[in-house]
């Protein structure tokens, strides 16, 4: 499918790979918290060096206001970076200059270093190209392997890919190689599940899908600006009053697409969204005005499973509840299972994203059962609204 190279396609021995990383995680009193980005990193790193490539890892890390801050070093990477490969790691105090010269320089065949920071220097979220050739200045082959960065037009994503001969390492391709086959050349009928708090937010997404999708179903408090749309009444539910016209638009464009709109049909309702509040489930037009809609009833899972079992596709992105407080996580997870299931039995590709999908998806134990997760958060939305990601783009091979 891929206009990219990828580890198959370049020799690496001997030579210097400067591989783009994303290592931004959660840091806490000095040590990191959780190292499941750095382990999933860890294949790439490990296969580049097996391979006896000199492996040079870059990455940014929180955002920085004023160059260094000690605060924000990738210090702390180092050990559990260490741990996940199973060899020493040698660390350069800064990204670019001497300093990153001589420690790329004491690698040997199978080696890796780690740069600092490189935010620390204002011009790479200024994608500015002098900043990138000092970079580049370090390595022979340029490898990303961060697709949650590829959304950013950045030095280190997008100018240093076009000063080098480039390829997407293997987290990348995984990624892309997923997305592809959820919309890029899927089996249809594709369904997609979009939900979230706000019409507003997921506009240009919605506006996308609905030319890619034949079934769509929208869930979450957003489903309730398209029942009012429709005449419904929603009680006391979160609904954007100023999008009220965007949400008729969306309905009349999925008709004029021929693409089904599936919303609930019944809910689970509640004067307040609080734990071990009393709720019931009712049908959705017989929402009590002073109810809130905070769940997918029983009947609106059912449904939305009746339409997965005839589509070979599916991609997601949002709760379809307030899952955070119970119980109004039993609509999210109950249909997540059934993905999970369809998925297992091989009827369904499932491709799911964004940050509170994933906890969603975490919470229902069934991360490991669809065909593709993505932790890219910003990259996975913006790809599923049809934008061209830079990081992606940069790794398009050039005449």
């Amino acid at each position: 499918m891929a206009d990219f190279l990828t580890l198959d396609d370049i020799e690496v021995r001997g030579k210097r790979v400067l591989l783009r990383a994303d290592l931004n995680v959660p840091v806490s009193d000095g040590r990191v918290a959780d190292a499941s980005r750095i382990e999933r990193l860890a294949p790439t790193i490990r296969e580049l060096a097996d391979k006896g490539a000199r492996v040079i890892l870059m990455s940014h890390f929180g955002r920085p206001e004023h160059g260094y801050d000690p605060a924000l070093s990738l210090k702390p990477v180092l050990a559990p970076l260490e741990k996940a490969l199973g060899q020493p790691v040698a660390f350069a105090e800064d990204c670019i200059g001497e300093t990153a010269r001589r420690v790329v320089a004491g690698l040997k065949d199978g080696d890796i270093a780690l740069l600092e920071n490189v935010r620390f220097h204002p011009e790479e979220e200024k994608n500015d190209r002098g900043f990138a050739q000092a970079l580049a200045s370090l390595a022979d082959i340029y490898v990303d392997d961060a697709f949650s960065t590829a959304h950013r037009a950045h030095a280190s994503i997008d100018a240093v890919a076009r000063l080098l001969p480039s390829a997407a390492g293997r987290l990348m391709q995984e990624e892309l190689e997923a997305l592809h086959a959820a919309l890029g050349a899927p089996k249809r009928p594709v369904a997609v599940i979009v939900a979230g708090s706000k019409v507003s937010s997921k506009l240009k997404l919605l506006d996308f899908m609905l030319n890619k999708a034949q079934v769509l179903v929208i869930g979450g408090a957003m489903a309730n600006t398209l029942l009012v749309a429709q005449g419904r009444k929603v009680g006391r539910s979160l609904v954007e009053t100023n999008m009220i016209d965007a949400a008729r638009a969306i309905l009349a464009e999925a008709r004029s697409a021929a693409c089904e709109l599936v919303l609930p049909i019944d809910a689970v309702v509640a004067p307040e969204l609080k734990e071990g509040v009393a709720i019931r489930t009712v049908a959705i037009d017989r929402v009590p005005d002073d109810q809130m809609i905070l769940d997918i009833g029983p009947q609106s899972v059912a449904a939305i499973v009746s339409r997965l079992a005839h589509c070979p596709t599916l991609v997601w992105n949002g709760p379809v509840g307030a899952f955070e407080i119970k119980p109004f996580d039993a609509g999210t997870i109950a249909l997540a299972r059934r993905v999970a299931a369809l998925t297992s039995e091989g009827k369904l590709l499932s491709v799911a994203g964004g940050g509170d999908t994933v906890a969603a998806l975490h919470a229902a134990g069934v991360v490991e059962q669809l065909s593709y997760v993505s932790t890219a958060g910003g990259a996975f939305l913006e790809w599923l609204e049809g934008r061209i990601l830079p990081g992606v783009a940069a790794l398009k091979p050039r005449n």
